[in-house]
């Protein structure tokens, strides 16, 4: 008898013990993702919402908005520049990523370039020592709350520089130039590409595949902004204004840099569009580009509107801000 109960205890805990061990749950794989799909760096950039392009140079001292290259260095002094408050005013309208025209059509250069005389080693300005760069990295990292990052602009269309026309010299050229402000200033989130050069602007090849690869190998967490990309798209206009509907994919093969033929498909994207290219919605607060004393902001309803057509359309928008030549009384950049 004592045998069998033996039995009865050993069977019952041998069935317990099956319940008590869970076996695992069979869960359904997650589906393969549908491509395209964004890089890591296309991600935070779209998540910026508000960035800004800062517009200083010697067409802010000749009340002009595309520079001769004929320019006398020389007329270049802003005696009361101050990043520091440049940074701290974008900082308080929620700005993410600000963006310094290193060198504009004009071809004169910001920072004291190793290729060039055409530049601030050549002005008054800090006794030609002076570096507008290196002073505008130096206000973005200590005075923008570590909520802000740095870009640059490098105008390929030089009409200063007397190699711009022969492909091969110019071309180095601008590789070298692209090389300095890469390497001599830190991090940059996001570098801007264009194609624009007006009908007096000599024969001039790009070879952006070639200025594309060295950013890459440079700063692999950059984000590059053309016409066709590869990480940003343009809109196709400067009025800050996307498509009804802005897809962030489009052919990438259908796009070039400067191809105007193509504007309204670069405005809506494409929804079935093999390449990631989010666009960016540029516009001046201004009229121009540059600072004019005859002009004034855009009025804030407009500002609204253009924020509902390209944040509110799944785009960037980036707004051009013109620098004041000079200010003693801190009024830089505060219209």
């Amino acid at each position: 008898m004592a045998k069998f109960w033996y039995l009865v205890c050993m069977i019952t805990f041998l069935e317990l013990s099956k319940l008590a061990i869970s076996r695992p749950e069979q869960v359904p794989t997650p589906p393969l993702p549908v491509l395209p799909l964004p890089t890591f760096s296309q991600l935070k950039w779209q998540q910026r919402e508000l960035i800004m392009f800062l517009h200083f140079g010697v067409n802010t001292f000749t009340d002009s908005e595309r520079g001769t290259g004929k320019e006398n260095p020389s007329i270049f002094n802003p005696v009361g520049l101050d990043t520091k408050q440049w940074v701290t005013v974008a900082a308080e309208a929620g700005i993410s990523l600000m963006i310094l025209t290193a060198k504009h059509h004009d071809g004169f250069c910001l920072w004291p370039s190793k290729y060039t005389d055409h530049s601030v080693i050549s002005s008054p300005w800090r006794n030609g020592h002076g570096d507008v760069v290196q002073e505008f990295i130096d206000a973005v990292k200590t005075h923008g709350g570590g909520g802000i990052d740095a870009g640059l602009y490098l105008s390929p269309w030089d009409r200063h520089d007397k190699r711009y026309g022969h492909d091969l010299q110019y071309n180095e050229y601008y590789l070298a130039q692209l090389q300095e402000l890469l390497t001599k200033y830190g991090s940059v989130k996001e570098i801007w590409f264009d194609g624009f050069k007006g009908n007096e602007a000599r024969n001039m090849s790009y070879y952006f595949s070639d200025w594309f690869a060295m950013v890459r190998e440079l700063q692999s967490s950059i984000n590059i902004f053309s016409d066709a990309g590869p990480d940003v798209r343009w809109v196709g206009n400067e009025k800050g204004s996307a498509g009804n509907t802005s897809w962030s994919t489009i052919n990438s093969t259908l796009l070039s840099i400067g191809n105007l033929s193509v504007l309204d498909y670069l405005n809506t994207g494409d929804p079935k569009g093999t390449n990631w290219l989010p666009a960016e919605c540029d516009v001046s607060i201004r009229e121009g580009w540059f600072w004019h004393k005859s002009q004034s902001p855009k009025m804030l309803s407009q500002l609204l509107d253009i924020y509902y057509k390209s944040v509110g359309r799944n785009c960037v928008m980036l707004m051009y801000r013109p620098i004041q030549p000079d200010s003693y009384q801190n009024l830089i950049f505060i219209d």
